[in-house]
């Protein structure tokens, strides 16, 4: 069934499936395509999307600004140079771009190991980290790393994710009870603080905060395309001025500056920049990674081309702009740009209609909010991050491949109870460590003939039979440097369980990729077989380790004992073998 407001989804979207074709500078830049070519169809769904967004990120951007530690005014100045630069550079037509919880969660926890949110001068260091994401981001994109984001799994982002969801979500406690304990530093820490403060807990915040998160939670279910949080917020701004609840301990935003401010560069330190540099990559890796993989997802919906590279390009030059404009670290988000794409957006006009709002709020609407009660973006920040942990996921995991799940733990631990920055690096390299493993260990299986047939197949898992003096013997993987000793000793240990063998036949039709210790391994297994009494014969090589093979010189060296398939070898090897006759003897039967 088609879905009416998904215009333009039966045909590639304007904007971005074109930009790979395009030469020039209109490659670096996808704005120059889709102004030239815009599809007038698109314009209502594109207007009705940037306004859905613009209601939705107003209070996520002042929200998203507090949990980093930043002016809540700050969200939407750097959620406005962002869309606009997305929107210059980005591939996605539905992508929105701004301030996110996991970045602005990066942003204060990485920034308040080198200044507290108090100084005056944290401001300027979160936008010197935001241009130093950027940097980190778009010297990737020119570089074309893009591809590198491959080496984060989904057991280690579904990991990270949760455990930094809690974490965010924490965080917020204080201001959704009206409690003062500082920034402490960790999970435990947190916890500790907040049961300390429990007798100080203001009863008039902590009912406007869980009454807000109600609202927010039902109204996400009932009606999710309604500015559900925008009315909360006003709602709650009214109510506490009325009232007058900021004379019964209710925390407020307080005077919220009107107007843009104006381009600088912060204060550049060699010092400064070598301590920012571990948070800003990080955050580019989460930032990039967020934003390109639920533009991906659309994608796949609208038929667009999404260019990795250029993404890297256009985050990046999003966190440039939002560090000039006294913003920081900013995203694509997964909430933000499902809203999107559902009203209605296909092409960046949407960003950008987003992004005039804002203007107008910054220019204009900013005293109305001088009674929005903190307890309130504390709320817009638990409901959306609630969903964050994944909890179905982890065990879908555990059902799929139990080891991925080791993975998966090992980063949620690590993210919750020893920090979000290290917690994403044990994750990755605990994932490392189990690919190299897995790769120094590939799968290997003797295969034995299945009745009747011309097919061989794992006799652990079909009726086969094999023979005393041939042994079969399939490896799936590369074979490389790191697995040839492992290989090694699979054959030594059929030779030494047989005493009748007299060939190995290695059927190499799952080895994909073979470098020079594959070739020596090779070699030295022809020589040792030779001296034991059996011969070495390989079957089904691929063509490009065919090409190494003939490198090497091992394919002359093994000239006459290559074959096609493994049926050929086993009746060039011996015509009267039981494999070719399907065998006297009743059939192997390990089914497993």
């Amino acid at each position: 069934m088609s879905d009416p407001g998904d215009t333009g989804r039966h045909q590639p979207v304007a904007g971005a499936a074109p930009v790979a074709a395009t030469g020039g500078i209109a490659r670096f830049i996808p704005v120059l395509q889709w102004t030239r070519h815009y599809p007038r169809p698109l314009l209502r769904g594109d207007i009705v999307a940037g306004l859905t967004v613009a209601v939705m990120l107003i209070p996520q951007g002042m929200a998203y600004a507090n949990l980093a530690g930043m002016p809540p005014v700050t969200g939407l100045y750097a959620a406005i140079v962002a869309i606009v630069a997305y929107a210059l550079f980005g591939t996605s037509g539905s992508l929105a771009v701004g301030p996110v919880a996991i970045t602005s969660l990066l942003t204060l926890s990485g920034l308040q190991r080198i200044v507290t949110p108090d100084d005056p001068s944290y401001p300027a260091v979160a936008a010197l980290l935001a241009l130093s994401v950027g940097a980190v981001l778009i010297v990737a994109g020119l570089l074309r790393l893009g591809f590198l984001v491959n080496f984060l799994s989904h057991p280690v982002i579904s990991g990270f994710t949760s455990a930094a969801a809690i974490t965010i979500g924490l965080s917020q406690v204080k201001d959704l009870l009206g409690v003062d304990i500082g920034r402490p530093d960790g999970v435990v820490a947190t916890i500790e603080a907040l049961w300390g403060a429990l007798g100080t807990v203001n009863a008039w915040t902590l009912a406007i905060g869980v009454i807000a998160m109600i609202v927010l939670a039902v109204g996400r279910r009932l009606a999710p395309r309604a500015p559900v949080a925008l009315i909360v917020l006003a709602l709650a701004t009214l109510v506490t001025w009325a009232a007058s609840l900021t004379d019964r301990g209710v925390a407020v935003l307080g005077d919220v500056p009107s107007g843009l401010p104006s381009p600088s560069v912060p204060e550049v330190t060699g010092s400064l920049v070598g301590d920012l540099a571990p948070v800003a990559l990080t955050i580019a890796v989460i930032a990039y990674a967020e934003g390109v993989s639920v533009a991906k997802a659309i994608a796949r919906r609208t038929r667009e081309k999404i260019d990795a590279n250029q993404e890297l390009v256009a985050t990046g030059a999003s966190n440039v702009a939002a560090g000039f404009f006294g913003g920081f670290p900013v995203a694509g988000g997964f909430s933000r740009t499902a809203v999107n794409h559902s009203a209605g957006a296909r092409t960046p006009l949407a960003s950008l209609i987003t992004a005039g709002v804002l203007v107008v709020t910054v220019l204009w609407l900013t005293p109305a909010l001088q009674y929005l009660p903190t307890a309130v973006l504390a709320a817009v920040v638990i409901v959306a991050v609630a969903g964050l942990v994944d909890v179905a996921d982890a065990v879908a995991t555990y059902r799929t491949r139990k080891v991925d799940v080791a993975a998966l733990a090992v980063t949620f631990l690590a993210t919750l109870f020893i920090g979000v920055e290290p917690g994403l690096g044990i994750g990755l390299a605990f994932s490392l460590v189990m690919f190299i493993h897995r790769s120094a260990n590939p799968h290997t299986t003797e295969l034995g003939r299945v009745d009747g047939t011309e097919e061989y197949r794992n006799v652990d898992r079909w009726p086969t039979h094999t023979s005393d003096c041939v042994a079969l013997l399939r490896v799936d993987g590369p074979l490389f440097f790191a697995n040839t000793k492992a290989l090694e000793d699979r054959v030594a240990q059929l030779v030494a369980d047989r005493p009748r063998l007299d060939t190995v036949v290695i059927d190499a039709s799952g080895i994909g990729d073979l470098d020079a210790s594959g070739t020596h391994l090779l070699h030295e297994l022809d020589r040792d077989l030779a001296a034991s009494g059996v011969t070495l014969h390989l079957a089904t090589v691929r063509g490009p380790v065919r090409d190494v093979m003939q490198r090497a010189g091992i394919w002359d060296h093994l000239s006459g004992r290559i074959h096609p398939s493994l049926h050929t070898a086993i009746v060039a090897i011996d015509p009267g073998c039981d494999l070719v006759r399907a065998g006297s003897d009743e059939p192997t039967t390990r089914v497993v």
